[in-house]
């Protein structure tokens, strides 16, 4: 199987996507020649044309605005927002519009629309340009949401995403672009909903999704010199969440540890811990541990940056607490 780094995943299946389905086209600023941001769309351009390929203004909220528009006349329109940091600027479009219009003209249409954005630390961007927005849209109904923590699932994952019949924010954590992985060369598509058991374990659970992922992994193995074994549960899809396995691999070891890169106060894992406890309470052995951001704008200097997002360290501490 060939490998690809989390970049290259995304470009093949945005390539994939448009070459399957004529109703596929994106959208977003400096996608065209310049390829995008990191790269992403580099010479998609060149193949498909400025139809497909559309350069927009510096105005997300009007990109995403016509986007709405176009799917609901039943294109698949794939928008990036350049930074998630800039997304609020069409959080009117995609809570009120995107995630509601379905349900308010009673299903006579959908909104078949992918919002890809590059979120999160580690490259020294600024308060700006650096956040993890993500748990800000748990609470829209309507919306399903999708962070990928592999090149495999960062294909899989968004070709299904722009197969489906809803709008979907895909979150790509832009320090895992330069990770590199085993990735099928065929198009396919990872069902969206379904967690992921990135290790096995029977001594504690680490539950994360994207960036988070890496860092839970390689905390497990260093847990497993000292003697515990750590299971890593990958959520994948944070909008809807698998319920089923995250009990399931909560009840399994009693003790859970749910890290993320987001802020800790109001993030995806008091959500994650909430159903824990709500689902598998009578299992659990300690409390819920929770291994987050600290709840500060993220600093420029690389120092201080390292400093708030959360490490192995920060995992390993969790997990002297619980035991």
């Amino acid at each position: 199987m060939p490998e690809l780094y989390f970049s290259e995943a995304i470009r093949q299946a945005l390539e994939q996507a448009l070459e399957h389905d004529p109703s596929v086209f994106l959208m977003g600023e400096d996608i065209g020649l310049y390829g995008g941001a990191f790269g992403i769309t580099r010479g998609l351009s060149e193949k498909y044309g400025a139809e497909r390929v559309r350069e927009t203004p510096i105005s997300e909220n009007s990109v995403v605005g016509l986007a709405v528009g176009a799917a609901m006349t039943g294109l698949r329109p794939v928008v990036e927002i350049m930074f998630m940091d800039f997304i609020l600027l069409a959080a009117d479009q995609i809570i009120n519009h995107a995630a509601k219009l379905h349900y308010i003209y009673d299903g006579q249409v959908r909104v078949p629309l992918v919002i890809r954005t590059p979120a999160g630390a580690g490259r020294g961007y600024g308060a700006s340009h650096s956040q993890n927005l993500e748990s800000l849209f748990l609470s829209v109904p309507g919306l399903k949401v999708v962070v990928p923590a592999t090149p495999a699932d960062a294909k899989g994952l968004l070709l299904a995403s722009i197969r489906d019949p809803n709008p979907v924010l895909f979150v790509e954590p832009k320090a895992l672009y330069g990770v590199k992985g085993e990735v099928p060369a065929e198009y396919y598509e990872t069902p969206l909903g379904r967690a992921r058991t990135a290790r096995q374990g029977g001594d504690l659970t680490l539950i994360a999704y994207g960036g988070g992922v890496p860092l839970a992994l390689r905390a497990a193995h260093d847990l497993a010199e000292g003697g515990l074994e750590a299971e890593v549960l990958d959520l994948r899809t944070l909008r809807p969440m698998d319920d089923e396995t995250l009990l399931a691999a909560a009840r399994k070891t009693g003790r859970c540890i749910v890290i993320e890169e987001g802020p800790l106060t109001g993030g995806v894992g008091a959500e994650v811990a909430a159903r824990v406890v709500e689902g598998a309470f009578a299992s659990l052995k300690a409390p819920v541990r929770r291994v987050a951001a600290k709840d500060s704008p993220i600093p420029s200097a690389m120092t201080l940056e390292r400093a708030v997002m959360p490490s192995v360290a920060d995992i390993l501490a969790a997990a002297d607490r619980l035991f």
